[in-house]
């Protein structure tokens, strides 16, 4: 299935080479740009969009606040936060606003078609260059304390497998291709261990994983 990108980006440079490095790549079908986050709010809520490609650095309302209002309006829109900044407050922002990644505009252009790819069909991703405060923001979920320190949730093996690709930022689809398994049985394991895991989706559930060394 194709989808369609909004990129937001004010500097007309770096706007063209996004668009150009999103033409003519397969599972993409629409393009289409802001200068703006009020010009993005205004093409969003007039066409389907499925990524938004968000700049934080934006005039008037900056990229974060323009994030807040596209997730609140549609939570099925996934949105990609890509900034030469790597400020922990924008960081933590971006997550509350409801991110669902957050990249380094110094990103290789094939990496960002992998990652928007893998965003839109579900996954998470942060820059490496932020995963320690991404994992910071995780400080609310309760630590494991048992007398082995760990706690498995009944994980099955292959839930356990799925897991531990899940943290390492693959979509379903590839997990169903590493493993050789269908896209809706991937999906079903993805629902039981969100549901053993006591979480929502799969971004928290990968920073509980972690947090916890449950993979």
């Amino acid at each position: 299935m194709k989808i369609n990108i909004l990129i937001v980006e004010d500097h007309e440079l770096t706007r063209f080479g996004l668009k150009t490095t999103f033409e003519g790549v397969d599972y993409v079908d629409t393009i289409y740009e802001a200068a703006s986050a009020e010009t993005a709010l205004e093409i969003f809520n007039n066409n389907k969009i499925d990524v938004v490609i968000m700049d934080l650095g934006l005039p008037k309302m900056n990229g974060i606040e323009a994030t807040k209002q596209i997730r609140s309006s549609n939570k099925d829109v996934k949105v990609i936060i890509l900034t030469s900044h790597n400020d922990e407050k924008e960081v933590l922002n971006s997550l509350r606003a409801g991110a669902n990644a957050y990249c380094s505009k110094e990103i290789n252009p094939k990496r960002l078609v992998h990652v928007v790819q893998s965003v839109a069909d579900g996954a998470a991703w942060f820059d490496p260059s932020v995963a320690h405060i991404v994992l910071k923001a995780t400080s609310n979920v309760p630590a494991i304390d048992n007398d082995n320190g760990k706690k498995d949730y009944d994980l099955t093996t292959r839930e356990a497998q799925i897991l531990k690709l899940m943290t390492e930022g693959y979509s379903n689809m590839e997990i169903a291709q590493i493993l050789v398994i269908s896209i809706n049985t991937t999906k079903a394991h993805v629902a039981n261990i969100l549901q053993k895991l006591e979480v929502d989706d799969r971004l928290q559930a990968a920073l509980k994983a972690l947090k916890n060394k449950i993979v």
